[in-house]
């Protein structure tokens, strides 16, 4: 869908590319943005984007921590006092996995040390220059090290991520998973909590919303209605959307635990998540003040027309 008034030049990046160049140097004039980071520039001065909500990664994160065979870990209160990996401290996956583990578990964010670096590549540095409280004990690994190699090697104990490492498929006797079960680790999660946890927004550089602040309005539009084709195509069963044999039956079972609309745009449906995103935002050290969800927002998006 075409949105109303933009010729668009789309490129389709990794994540990882996409939020550095973004973040970095501001070149795209919109851009799929990580929630942590475009909520660290909103405590900085003149901050450089506004958000619109449409979110297009969400994950419930429970999958995601891994852990080293030789830490002894087993359960979830087993990480107090661990080394623990992460690529970025700021990383949205992390401060999910650290807001969970504390609400669900009692597992305070300040209770282990973090050890940042490259997962796959030595070399990798925080997108943004962080000022933590000094409770937060956060480590760079060395420049020749990755999180991967030193989570097999038993060098950290456990790594929270949002890609799986390498050593998970290769080194199975290694690497494992906290949550084996972790599908119904999460459905039970959202059963309990109703968050569908959001990792990215859609970003407009702010200069461009502010010499044309109808863009927000209408790229929201345009995102809303190519996803009401896509929660369409996906129940067709004549001929699969996705290369997955049993994606209907996935359908289905999504329809029958989140609902029909099960990845909702828009501010009222997603107050929850986003509140409760903020509030870990803050907790971690990683925003000066809890964000309200007013201030993240273009103001344009907050109500739509009605015929």
């Amino acid at each position: 869908m075409r949105p109303d008034g933009i010729d668009l030049n789309f490129q389709v990046l990794d994540v990882e590319e996409t939020f550095f160049r973004m973040l970095r140097n501001k070149e795209f004039d919109v851009a799929e943005l990580s929630m942590s980071s475009y909520c660290v520039t909103l405590g900085r001065e003149n901050p450089g984007f506004i958000a619109i909500p449409v979110f297009p990664s969400r994950f419930f994160r429970h999958s995601c921590i891994f852990v080293s065979a030789k830490s002894g870990i087993e359960k979830p209160e087993d990480l107090v006092g661990k080394r623990i990996g992460v690529p970025e401290y700021q990383m949205t996956a992390p401060v999910w996995i650290r807001g969970i583990l504390q609400d669900e578990y009692g597992i305070a964010p300040d209770s282990v040390t973090y050890v940042t670096g490259g997962e796959e590549e030595p070399g990798r540095e925080e997108k943004l220059r962080l000022d933590l409280p000094e409770r937060f004990r956060v480590e760079p690994i060395g420049p020749t090290q990755t999180l991967t190699r030193m989570l097999a090697d038993g060098e950290i104990d456990a790594l929270h991520t949002a890609r799986a490492p390498s050593t998970f498929y290769s080194e199975p006797h290694n690497v494992r998973r906290l949550f084996p079960d972790f599908v119904n680790v999460e459905k039970a999660y959202y059963a309990k909590t109703g968050i569908f946890p959001i990792m990215h927004v859609v970003a407009i550089r702010r200069e461009i919303y502010e010499r044309h602040p109808w863009v927000a309005q209408s790229l929201l539009k345009a995102f809303s209605e190519s996803q009401r084709h896509t929660y369409e195509q996906l129940r067709v069963s004549a001929s699969l959307k996705t290369m997955l044999p049993w994606q209907i039956a996935a359908v289905e079972d999504t329809i029958a635990t989140l609902g029909d609309s099960w990845w909702p745009y828009g501010i009222e449906r997603n107050r929850n998540v986003i509140e409760t995103f903020t509030r870990y935002h803050h907790e971690q050290g990683l925003s000066p003040r809890r964000l309200t969800v007013e201030e993240m927002f273009a103001p344009e998006t907050f109500a739509e027309f009605r015929i």
